[in-house]
């Protein structure tokens, strides 16, 4: 039986939603700002105005107009309540430049720390974007009235974390019948206007669905039980856009070659990783599915300078091909660096 609260709803109401525009860029830059030079994490009025005074500076708004601003970035994810803190990858959405890799970020955000009960004076756990996009895994498509239906829903009391396609139809019914759809359709629209800033969500007059790769890049099966689905489709999209940023395709790293089907590696396992590691896309080569094989099962690996290593348990006409292999220097990041120090030293056979 789908349990709803007939006033209680996703109130999904934003003050800024253009995410590439200046004013977005700058309140959440001033807000980070505010947040680094403050003597003390201690919320109170008093520093809650004097931000609001800062901002009305660049944002010449009533102050309600503020607040409602300040608090979109709270709802959104990028700041915490209470101002005490802000996401970790918010700063890279600050100097991030580039359209692509900024909704990328955008997205891992959303996702990992959107609440709309959330505001600067209120803590709130519930993450409605989550469970929206596991939700839509699982039914594959929805229209605007099953996204008003599921915004009566009561997450707390879905513990596996979204709806199934039987539960989403009851809560349409129920919906329907209280007409919630006549008074509250406004708060779809914006709702609708988040999911069109989120990678790979295809968001038309009708429905929202996730999109499919025009190449095929899959991930390797182990713990894919413990895998975040859409988390991954960001971590695959990062190293997509690496690959075509260096290379102006999309290849394998390794081969220069442009497969029809790659593999997102994880140089660090999966399994061994840390929750921030996870789907960091310095922890990642976009192999062929045969040099994931390799690097996998620590046939091979690399070394600083992106020089290919050898394992002796390789046969001699095998280490004679890989031999002439390297990664492009380009993609030896210092973070990537000190994944490739695990891989050699806990997973690479000598």
């Amino acid at each position: 039986m789908i349990t709803q609260v007939y006033e209680d709803y996703w109130k999904s109401t934003f003050g800024l939603t253009n995410i590439y525009s200046e004013n977005f860029n700058k309140i959440l830059k001033l807000i980070v700002n505010f947040i680094d030079t403050a003597k003390d994490k201690i919320y109170s009025e008093e520093k809650y105005v004097e931000l609001q005074k800062n901002i009305y500076k660049i944002y010449p708004k009533n102050e309600t107009s503020i607040r409602k601003v300040i608090n979109t970035y709270v709802k959104l994810g990028f700041i915490n309540s209470r101002l005490k803190s802000y996401h970790n990858e918010t700063p890279l959405f600050l100097i991030e430049k580039d359209k692509t890799k900024k909704k990328t970020i955008f997205s891992k955000i959303v996702y990992s720390n959107a609440s709309f009960d959330r505001s600067v004076k209120n803590i709130s756990s519930k993450k409605e974007i989550n469970f929206l996009l596991k939700t839509l895994n699982e039914v594959k498509k929805m229209s605007k009235s099953d996204l008003l239906a599921l915004m009566t829903i009561d997450i707390a009391k879905f513990p596996k974390g979204y709806l199934t396609q039987e539960e989403l139809g009851k809560a349409k019914n129920y919906v329907k019948a209280i007409g919630f759809a006549n008074r509250k359709y406004n708060q779809v629209e914006h709702l609708w206007l988040v999911l069109k800033r989120l990678d790979d969500l295809v968001v038309d007059q009708k429905y929202v669905y996730l999109e499919k790769d025009t190449v095929s890049v899959i991930s390797d099966t182990k713990d894919e039980e413990k895998r975040d689905h859409y988390l991954q489709r960001l971590y695959k999209n990062q190293l997509k856009e690496e690959s075509k940023e260096l290379f102006g395709v999309i290849q394998c790293m390794l081969e220069k070659l442009d497969y029809p089907s790659l593999v997102a590696s994880h140089i660090k396992p999966f399994r061994h990783c840390l929750n921030e590691e996870e789907y960091d896309g310095n922890n990642g080569l976009l192999l062929s599915q045969n040099m994931d094989f390799l690097f996998d099962r620590g046939y091979i690996s690399f070394k600083d300078d992106g020089k290919i290593m050898l394992s002796k348990r390789l046969t001699d006409k095998l280490r004679n091909y890989l031999e002439k292999f390297s990664l492009d220097s380009r993609l030896m990041s210092d973070n990537r660096k000190g994944y490739l120090g695990y891989h050699r030293n806990k997973i690479f056979f000598n």
